[in-house]
């Protein structure tokens, strides 16, 4: 399967900077591929981009939280949603949730592609039409939902509010006065849970691919991104 290509011949990580054992050791191959063939618990449906621990600590599901965003500088706090929406249903919201930003907006394009040789990128675009942006996001749709290297964030400063795209597919949104997009993510079925756990909060793997490194350059130069980070 794609998945497992992807994961055997590009990349293997682990994001738990705390965790002291590696679930998926000692597993052998047949254990590993069984693992990593599951996207589906219960309800709830995996991208391709990510797998959880084998040993299960934090079951995937849908949901939204609410966090606070300190700032170490000014400490000042912003409110965030964090939130984790189904394969079938996570670019839809997604999408949904860019309409309250306005009609010009900002976009930053996270690459972690190189991360094995100590290299990650952020490109950033100003003042794009929001038109233009949903039409090269809906072109970037597989990208952006299956590729675990790549994170998108469209924010509006003028606002000030952002919404993340990130590379586990989690959808982040920081900004005062959220209740709007509280009520994007109920529409579509993401309700609230203060109490849940997301995949990043635990041991996890992701997945590329090099079809997906050349869309990334396709994708950063049809945002006008290719001449600097």
């Amino acid at each position: 399967m794609g998945f497992l290509k992807s994961f055997f011949t590009n990349v293997l990580r682990e994001e738990n900077e705390v965790q002291t054992t590696n679930s998926f050791a000692q597993l052998s191959e047949e254990q590993l591929e069984s693992h990593l063939s599951v996207s589906r618990y219960g309800n709830f449906s995996l991208t391709e981009a990510v797998r959880p621990s084998f040993d299960l600590k934090v079951v995937p599901s849908q949901g939204y939280r609410h966090e606070y965003y300190k700032d170490r500088e000014s400490g000042s706090s912003v409110p965030v949603l964090m939130s984790a929406a189904s394969s079938e249903r996570v670019f839809e919201v997604f999408v949904d949730l860019l309409e309250p930003l306005g009609d010009v907006v900002d976009v930053v394009l996270e690459s972690s592609h190189d991360r094995d040789c100590g290299a990650e990128r952020d490109l950033y675009r100003e003042h794009i039409d929001m038109p233009v942006l949903l039409s090269v996001l809906y072109e970037f749709e597989d990208l952006l939902t299956n590729d675990g290297c790549t994170g998108i964030a469209v924010l509006n400063p003028r606002i000030p509010h952002e919404v993340q795209f990130d590379e586990h597919k989690l959808l982040i949104v920081y900004g005062n006065d959220l209740a709007r997009f509280e009520r994007s993510f109920e529409t579509h079925g993401v309700m609230c849970d203060d109490e849940m756990k997301f995949i990043t909060e635990a041991e996890h793997v992701h997945s590329s691919c090099d079809d997906y490194v050349n869309q990334f350059e396709r994708l950063k130069n049809a945002l006008g991104m290719d001449n600097g980070f």
